[in-house]
């Protein structure tokens, strides 16, 4: 629910992995309250979700499993509530992932998430590739049936196309429905989807909070979705 301020509010999940306080920087830029939390009820309260997080897919889940978090974020997002994965968590919205052995995901999402070293081919020199990859890229529009393959009415509403954002990962997520894919960035001769929206459900694996002003426009767009929502929620019909 929004704050006394009229704010909305954002539960920010903390399941030890991520820049948990650079995510709730942004939130505070973009005029958002929140709350790091690690408490199921907190995320039903919440008018939306963030799962932020760094690290490996196995751990991650077990921790959100120990901390009785799978069945709530999966539950939340049935619900309709806006949920929000952000790298790691990005990854962990889809069904499965690759990274050291076979991981069940959230399910969330349609998908799978495999190795960027197994797909990332030889760059012109004929070299492979560095994997982790960390660095900028160009983000773009896909062009994937959608009605509207721009990205109006989307957490990326005012991004341009190819605007650059900060990406750390060794991993990338393929959906099963080309539809789900919002966006994609190209590693060598990778094209790969780097963000998507399922309804209220969206992802990247970009880091939006290190990535300068179009990066926090995710934020500022979030919180304008979240505030209308917030207000057709207190509607007397």
């Amino acid at each position: 629910m929004p704050d006394e301020a009229g704010r909305p509010c954002v539960a920010i999940v903390d399941y030890g992995l991520g820049n948990l306080f650079s995510v709730a920087q942004a939130c505070r830029h973009a005029g958002l309250d929140s709350a790091i939390t690690s408490a199921p009820d907190d995320l039903w309260r919440a008018d939306g979700v963030i799962l932020p997080g760094v690290g490996a897919f196995g751990h991650a889940m077990r921790t959100l499993d120990r901390l009785g978090l799978r069945s709530t974020l999966i539950e939340v997002a049935a619900a309709g509530k806006p949920v929000v994965g952000i790298c790691l968590g990005f990854q962990l919205l889809f069904s499965e992932s690759c990274e050291f052995g076979t991981h069940a995901g959230l399910g969330i999402v349609d998908g799978v998430v495999e190795n960027l070293r197994d797909a990332a081919p030889a760059a012109a020199t004929g070299r492979r590739l560095k994997v982790p990859h960390v660095g900028w890229l160009g983000i773009h529009r896909a062009s994937t049936g959608r009605s509207d393959d721009g990205w109006t009415g989307t957490l990326l509403a005012g991004v341009p196309d190819g605007a650059p954002m900060y990406f750390v990962h060794s991993f990338y997520a393929r959906p099963a429905r080309d539809t789900a894919t919002l966006a994609t960035a190209r590693f060598g001769e990778l094209a790969y989807c780097c963000a998507i929206q399922a309804g209220d459900v969206f992802g990247c694996q970009f880091h939006p909070e290190r990535s300068g002003a179009d990066g926090l426009r995710l934020y500022d767009n979030l919180a304008r979705h979240l505030g209308v929502k917030a207000a057709a929620q207190s509607l007397p019909w």
